[in-house]
C-alpha cells in the first residue's frame, strides 16, 4: 500500500514540502501580488496512487504558478496578513501535532488555547472577566457572539432558544450603521434574518454611528431586549465608533453590545491608537481575527464575551463519550477542533507587545503614506481621512467598469493587489495595511503601479471616446 511506502519515505516527502515552501516564500517579494487564474483540466482520481512525492511534484506543476503573493508584502486585499515566521512554524507543528482540541483530558492543547485567549486579553487590554475560544475566521467569531446574544435576548422574554427553538418569537431588532457581511450572514444562519437589522444614520462624512440616532432607536423599543452592533476598525475606511459612549447607551436601554473588531481591535497596540477603543471593556462580545493584524495563517478567529455561560448554553455537546468536562467544545459549533491557537501563541511569544506595537504603528504609516500620495496623484481622489491601516479612494470620472478594469489592470502588472468597494454609492478601491513584511520600498513600487495603471485606464478610456 501507499500509505506504508509513503511512511518509510516520510523523511523525504518532508524535505520535498520543506524545499517547495522555503521556493514559495522567498519568492514572495518578486511574486506577483495577484493571479487570474486560467482554466486547467480537471484532475483525474488515479487507481493505484500517485504516492506523496509525485502528488507534491504533481500540484506543484500544474498549480504552483498561478498561487497568488496574498502571503507577500504588496497584497492589500481583504485585509490579509501574512504569516510571521514564528507563526509558519507553530502551524507546521499544527498539522505534525494533530491534536483535537476539544475535550481537556488527554492532551495540555487545550491548556495552550487557555494561555493563548490570556496573553490576547493582554494585548487587547481586556479585562479578567471576558473569556475566549478560537473559531476559524471572523464569519465564525460573529455567528458565536450573535447566538449568545440571541439566547441573552430570548431569555430576557423568558424562553430559552436553545431548546425551543425560534417558532412564533418576536423578532429581535439589530442595530448598525455600516455592520460587515459577515454580521448579516450569522444572522441568516441563526434564523434570525438579513432583515433583522435596522440600519441607523452614521455620523456626517464618517462610518460610524450616530450616537444621537441610536439613542431614539433604543429608547423606542420600550426596554424590550436589542443588539448593537459596533465597528472598532469599519472594513472601508478604519472608522471606530465610539464604543464608549455607545456601550453607555446600551447599559441604560438594557441592550447587548458587540463590537466587531476584525482588524481595529490591535489598535490597543499602540498607545498612540489605544484611545479609539476606549469603552471597549463595557461590551458584551467582541469579536476579531488572527490571520489579519495578529498575521497567523488563516483559520483563525476569536470571541470574547463576559456571558461565557450564555455561550455554552447554546453550544454544548451532550454525548456519553464526550464527558462532561468545562471543555471548548461547548463554546463554539465545532466539536472536532484544531490547534489553531499554536501559531498565535508562538507568535505573541516571539515578538510580544512591543513587535506587535511596531507592527500596527508602521502599518499606519504606511497607510499615510500612500494616502498623501492619493491626495497629490491627479488620477485619484481619497474618499474619506486615513484614520488606521485602510486607504479608501477612488479614480476620478469614471465608473464601476472602469475601476474594475483599473483594478483587472494592477493584477496583471503583478506589483500589488486591491479590493473594489463601494463608499457613500461611489465605485472606490480599498488598499489594507497589515502585513509585517511589507517596506516603505513596497509602498513606492504600489504608488508607482497605481500611477501607470492610471494612465493606462485614462489613454483606453480617452481612445474608446475618440473612436
Amino acid at each position: 500500500m501507499r500509505f506504508h511506502q509513503d511512511r518509510e519515505q516520510l523523511e523525504r516527502i518532508l524535505d520535498a514540502a520543506h524545499n517547495a515552501a522555503l521556493q514559495f516564500l522567498h519568492s514572495l517579494a518578486e511574486r506577483p501580488a495577484g493571479h487570474t487564474p486560467e482554466p486547467l483540466p480537471p484532475d483525474a482520481l488515479p487507481e493505484e496512487g500517485l504516492g506523496a512525492q509525485e502528488a507534491l511534484a504533481c500540484f506543484r506543476r500544474k498549480y504552483e504558478a498561478q498561487l497568488s503573493g496574498s502571503a507577500g508584502p504588496r497584497y492589500l486585499g481583504f485585509v490579509t496578513g501574512g504569516s510571521t515566521p514564528a507563526a509558519l512554524a507553530g502551524d507546521w507543528l499544527v498539522s505534525s501535532y494533530d491534536q483535537n482540541v476539544s475535550n481537556d483530558g488527554d492532551s495540555i492543547a487545550t491548556t495552550v488555547e487557555r494561555e493563548t485567549l490570556a496573553l490576547l486579553r493582554t494585548l487587547f487590554a481586556l479585562s479578567d472577566d471576558f473569556d475566549g475560544v478560537f473559531v476559524s475566521g471572523a464569519t465564525q467569531a460573529n455567528l458565536v457572539a450573535l447566538a449568545t446574544a440571541r439566547q441573552w435576548a430570548f431569555q430576557r422574554l423568558g424562553h430559552d432558544p436553545s431548546e425551543e427553538g425560534l417558532w412564533n418569537m418576536p423578532r429581535i431588532p439589530v442595530f448598525g450603521c455600516v455592520p460587515h457581511a459577515s454580521i448579516l450572514k450569522a444572522l441568516s444562519i441563526l434564523g434570525m434574518g438579513r432583515k433583522a437589522v435596522e440600519y441607523v444614520p452614521c455620523l456626517p462624512r464618517r462610518q460610524a454611528i450616530d450616537p444621537a440616532a441610536l439613542a431614539q432607536r433604543l429608547a423606542a423599543t420600550g426596554g424590550k431586549p436589542a443588539i448593537v452592533i459596533a465597528s472598532a476598525g469599519e472594513v472601508n475606511t478604519g472608522d471606530f465608533d465610539d464604543l464608549e459612549t455607545l456601550a453607555s447607551l446600551c447599559q441604560t436601554y438594557g441592550a447587548w453590545l458587540h463590537v466587531d473588531g476584525a482588524f481595529g481591535l490591535f489598535a490597543a497596540c499602540d498607545p498612540s491608537r489605544s484611545h479609539l477603543l476606549r469603552g471597549l471593556n463595557a461590551a458584551d462580545s467582541i469579536t476579531t481575527d488572527g490571520h489579519k493584524w495578529l498575521n497567523v495563517p488563516y483559520d483563525s478567529g476569536l470571541i470574547f464575551t463576559r456571558h461565557v455561560a450564555l455561550q455554552e448554553q447554546v453550544f454544548k455537546a451532550v454525548a456519553a463519550y464526550l464527558g462532561a468536562g468545562p471543555d471548548l467544545l461547548h463554546r463554539t459549533p465545532e466539536n472536532s477542533r484544531r490547534f489553531r491557537a499554536l501559531p498565535a501563541w508562538m507568535t505573541l511569544m516571539a515578538y510580544g507587545r512591543s513587535g506587535y506595537q511596531a507592527l500596527v504603528a508602521q502599518s499606519c504609516l504606511f497607510a499615510q503614506t500612500l494616502g498623501q500620495s492619493i491626495e497629490q496623484s491627479t488620477h485619484f481622489e481619497l474618499l474619506a481621512p486615513v484614520s488606521l491601516n485602510i486607504v479608501c479612494f477612488a479614480l476620478r470620472k469614471t465608473d464601476a467598469d472602469q475601476r474594475d478594469r483599473f483594478l483587472e489592470a494592477l493584477k496583471r502588472d503583478g506589483e500589488v493587489v486591491l479590493t473594489p468597494t463601494l463608499f457613500a454609492g461611489k465605485p472606490a478601491i480599498r488598499a489594507a495595511f497589515v502585513n509585517w513584511s511589507t517596506t516603505e520600498r513596497d509602498v513606492q513600487r504600489m504608488i508607482e503601479a497605481l500611477e501607470r495603471g492610471a494612465l493606462q485606464i485614462t489613454f483606453h478610456t480617452t481612445n474608446s471616446r475618440e473612436d
